[in-house]
């Protein structure tokens, strides 16, 4: 179904089949790519520390299927750090031409070995000696001590595939709650959630004030 159809059923107040959150967000998401000019796969991502403080960053989401949204990080910085203790967070991807943002609420989880291994593989080799190199989120003296990190891992490699640290993997989002929101004439914005107990749990669906 295409995505104005799916839009379409999803303002539809008298529309109350079923209809599929993920299956809506994959339509969404391509229009967001052909539409888009600079990073349509950016999220603002919400985590909390040890006193429950909130932290908010952009990271780029990478993969995506019914089971969630996957994203790849330092584990051992502070995003890594506190979602390994605090497995739950939420984003929001705002795409500013297409005047649309989806909502994201959920637990999070690990990502397995292999998909770890087969999204660093597929990455520039410069970003894969970037993640070997970098002490994410913790204090550097100097720019030129990052540099001289990088240049002397590329030496040491001498030119090998660079292996994914330990410390370097994937979380995926598994959504509770997902939102899709439309910008509306005047404020009056178009908002459904979608929600579910558990994430094996099946969704249901309402319209909220803007």
């Amino acid at each position: 179904m295409s995505a104005s159809s799916l839009t379409e059923r999803l303002y539809d107040d008298a529309d109350r089949a079923p209809l599929d959150p993920f299956e809506l967000f994959e339509a969404w998401f391509a229009e967001a790519k052909e539409n888009e000019p600079n990073d349509p796969h950016a999220m603002a991502l919400a985590s909390v520390d040890a006193e429950g403080m909130p932290d908010v960053r952009m990271v780029l989401m990478n993969a995506h299927d019914s089971r969630g949204f996957v994203f790849f990080t330092n584990f051992e910085s502070a995003k890594g750090k506190e979602l390994l203790a605090h497995p739950k967070a939420a984003f929001v991807m705002h795409w500013k031409s297409l005047r649309r943002q989806v909502r994201v609420r959920g637990l999070v989880e690990v990502v397995s070995p292999a998909e770890a291994d087969t999204y660093f593989a597929s990455r520039a080799r410069g970003s894969q000696i970037a993640s070997s190199a970098s002490e994410q989120s913790r204090p550097l003296a100097s720019r030129a001590q990052l540099t001289s990190r990088v240049e002397a891992l590329e030496k040491e490699l001498a030119g090998a595939p660079v292996p994914r640290p330990a410390h370097w993997s994937g979380f995926r989002i598994v959504p509770l709650s997902i939102e899709f929101w439309k910008d509306g004439q005047f404020r009056l914005h178009d908002r459904v959630v979608f929600e579910r107990a558990a994430a094996a749990a099946p969704w249901s669906r309402r319209r909220l004030y803007p």
